[in-house]
């Protein structure tokens, strides 16, 4: 089911699918919502999962200038009353925009895997300028390269010589799914100085109302699962999982280790 959801400048489209308890899924930076399809149909038989693009990619809205996460705050937040959804789940930059939005935004439920969430300087960001040079330069392999050895996130890609992975990003830009992730590439620089700008005490989290679970790969890099350890300290009813044998991409592969873990916790 499609429903075009009104937010400022324009409109979102939700896609909503399976049948159960509403949960609003929030995709990662360099992806889209259709790169999700393997875990929203194995989420379906449980849930009414709704997707959506976040601006800058896909059929959505342009990306907002000047960017701040406080509008993919209000886009979210517009989502769930339109669907009346009670639970959210965010991957990678989605976890930072759910975790901000919990701050303000009533959430029953909310689960997050790998957050990408600065706190305390925990999360890398020397890579991020020169990043955004590559990016405004035209240098797109060399920015694919600069983005995967800078978040660690390419799992064995991300040890190799910037070099190679200039020469691998060469040829992923000349693919399809290659030149689709080319049209992101500006959001992709916003989002990650959002996350680097904001950058706080871990404590600034301990607002959230809502059950939270904190989930990271065993197989992620480690930041994500410090992250999490902060994380749990301080928000009042959370909890943290190390999903075995997972990357950063469990969610987009359709997890089923991840899937009985989002089952669990949404389904208590």
């Amino acid at each position: 089911m499609l429903t075009k959801v009104p937010v400022d400048g324009g409109h979102l489209d939700v896609h909503s699918t399976g049948s159960g308890p509403g949960l609003v899924l929030v995709h990662g930076s360099a992806v889209r919502a259709s790169d999700y399809a393997r875990l929203v149909q194995n989420l379906s038989t449980h849930f009414t999962v709704h997707t959506y693009d976040r601006r800058g990619r896909g059929t959505a809205l342009p990306a907002a200038d000047p960017y701040s996460v406080t509008g993919e705050v209000d886009d979210l937040a517009a989502v769930l009353s339109a669907c009346s959804a009670p639970h959210v789940f965010g991957h990678s930059y989605g976890g930072y925009v759910a975790l901000r939005a919990a701050l303000t935004v009533p959430v029953a439920r909310l689960a997050v895997y790998d957050p990408a969430v600065s706190v305390n300087g925990g999360f890398p960001t020397t890579f991020i300028e020169p990043f955004a040079t590559a990016v405004a330069g035209g240098d797109n392999a060399r920015a694919f390269a600069l983005l995967g050895s800078g978040l660690g996130t390419a799992g064995v890609l991300a040890n190799l010589p910037e070099n190679l992975q200039t020469r691998l990003g060469a040829a992923f830009l000349r693919t399809p799914i290659g030149r689709e992730w080319l049209k992101v590439l500006p959001t992709v620089v916003s989002e990650t100085r959002a996350v680097r700008d904001g950058d706080c005490p871990a404590a600034d989290y301990s607002g959230i109302d809502a059950t939270v679970l904190l989930l990271a790969g065993s197989r992620s890099p480690a930041y994500f699962s410090r992250t999490c350890e902060e994380l749990v300290d301080v928000i009042p009813d959370a909890r943290r999982v190390a999903v075995p044998r997972s990357g950063h991409d469990a969610p987009n592969r359709g997890s089923r280790r991840l899937v009985k873990e989002l089952e669990r916790f949404f389904l208590m």
